[in-house]
């Protein structure tokens, strides 16, 4: 009976052509797309996909040739998804993953480790504390310092709000919240943050029992940061109503703007006012790397936790992103002990992940980033960074100087938000609607995957340039492109 499943599994007499087979049809189909794309969408509707997936998911009683599996997956999944790593995709923070990455997921999914405990994965635990360790000295954290990978930028910035959360009630009402409860002094907790915060800090509010209501949003300034007059004024206010801020969250790197808020001036503001402070770097943090902007974030080490995301600004296969603390016994307030898995009596020297962390079952996602950085070096990585950072700048500049272009932002890192000006028309409601159709047009016809945003009630369009691959002409032939597609609209409604 086991020589009847022996061909599907690593480490049987027969699973070396199997295994041969797939990973070889899997890279030949990869290859033979990417060569042959043109542009980054197929430009299949929602009806044509939808029924070109039902006709081909239908799960058999028998086996299928894989010929034909992997000719159904390519006509009709490969070939009609969004290609992140075509220069053209420049919507949303999806970056074109580096091909080391992309090497290392092979052994990452061969291996299927679980990072939770170290009998479960011995080598994979040393190299995850050893990376982490790593991006720790580059923060400027000292002994002290200490983190854990996760699934990304939600996972962090939820981890950074669950430890304020827990310090402060120890702190304040002598409450131990994992084992007594929230008290009821917690309906006067308060976070602040910027308006351009990442959604995530009202979204972990809710799910931590405080409520989004606990969230204060901080006027932003002209640049699009952290108005830090406006902050201290609200702190203000709320102690003026028996209210308790406890926890400011900066943003290097908003989702829209790529604006990078004052790190050394809320830093300071926290320190005086007693406040956690927590940065979210999920899009910045590559700026840790970078040779030309890296004093953008020279404050980033007075924050008491930090969030970066891997499969961002430093090309990694999703998902990969990092949670970090100053003070390594801030972990003591989520630490949970299971004896069938990290009993508390462990020897002292064994290192089980699963103590620092929301998730049990976790990827070896730091093999990912090793694995890059030793083949890449930092310093060309470094400098790739900056590559996009600077064309983002020079297309800015560019838009600004057009006419048919409105500029909302000089870029800090590499999103560009702007919108076409339609030269018949002056009416705000018709003018974002010209853009959102621009924006829907070009993505139908696969060409150009640009995003769309609101501004104070005004539609607009964004570039996200993460790919290094892209370069000023190519933009030249993009903005090219919105301007005719919004002339070909503006004919229409005439």
């Amino acid at each position: 009976m086991t020589k009847e499943f022996s061909e599907w599994f690593l480490h049987s007499n027969n699973n070396e052509s199997k295994f041969q087979e797939l990973m070889t049809k899997s890279i030949q189909l990869i290859n033979e797309e990417a060569k042959a794309l043109q542009k980054p969408y197929s430009g299949w509707t929602r009806e044509q996909l939808e029924k070109g997936i039902n006709e081909i998911i239908q799960i058999p009683k028998e086996a299928t040739d894989a010929n034909t599996v992997f000719e159904e997956v390519q006509e009709r999944i490969v070939r009609n998804s969004l290609w992140v790593s075509h220069p053209a995709a420049m919507a949303h923070l999806h970056c074109p993953p580096l091909i080391p990455s992309m090497a290392a997921e092979v052994m990452i999914n061969a291996l299927n480790q679980s990072m939770d405990s170290w009998d479960q994965s011995p080598a994979a635990t040393y190299v995850e504390k050893r990376m982490i360790e790593l991006f720790s000295d580059l923060i400027g954290y000292t002994d002290t310092g200490e983190g854990v990978f996760t699934s990304g930028g939600t996972q962090s910035n939820y981890m950074g709000m669950l430890l304020a959360r827990n310090k402060v009630c120890q702190t304040r009402f002598q409450v131990n919240v994992q084992t007594e409860g929230l008290p009821s002094e917690a309906k006067k907790l308060r976070i602040l943050c910027s308006e351009a915060a990442h959604f995530t800090v009202q979204q972990s509010a809710a799910q931590l029992g405080l409520g989004m209501n606990t969230v204060v949003q901080v006027e932003m300034n002209d640049r699009h940061e952290l108005c830090v007059k406006d902050a201290k004024k609200k702190i203000c206010a709320l102690k003026s109503e028996g209210l308790i801020p406890f926890m400011v969250v900066a943003t290097a790197g908003t989702t829209d703007f790529g604006s990078i808020d004052s790190l050394k001036e809320i830093g300071e503001l926290s320190e005086a006012e007693e406040l956690w402070f927590h940065v979210d770097a999920a899009y910045g943090g590559a700026l840790l790397l970078s040779h030309q902007y890296r004093s953008l974030i020279d404050s980033i080490d007075q924050a008491d936790s930090i969030t970066i995301d891997f499969h961002k600004l430093y090309y990694q296969t999703v998902s990969c992103g990092a949670f970090f603390v100053k003070d390594r016994e801030n972990f003591k307030q989520i630490a949970y002990y299971a004896d069938y898995l990290n009993p508390e009596e462990e020897e002292p020297d064994v290192i089980n992940l699963v103590e620092k962390s929301v998730q049990t079952t976790k990827r070896f996602d730091a093999l990912k980033l090793f694995m890059t950085l030793k083949l890449m070096g930092t310093d060309t990585f470094g400098r790739m960074v900056d590559s996009t950072i600077q064309l983002a700048q020079d297309t800015a500049q560019m838009i600004q100087d057009d006419p048919d272009f409105e500029l909302l932002n000089h870029p800090q890192l590499n999103a560009i938000v702007f919108r076409y000006l339609p030269r018949s028309l002056e009416c705000e409601a018709d003018i974002s609607r010209i853009n959102q159709q621009i924006q829907q047009r070009l993505y139908q016809e696969g060409t150009l995957i640009a995003a769309k945003t609101k501004y104070k009630g005004r539609a607009y369009m964004k570039f996200t340039m993460l790919n290094p691959l892209n370069h000023l002409e190519a933009m030249k032939v993009h903005l090219n492109q919105i301007k005719e597609k919004g002339k070909e609209i503006e004919r229409e409604g005439q």
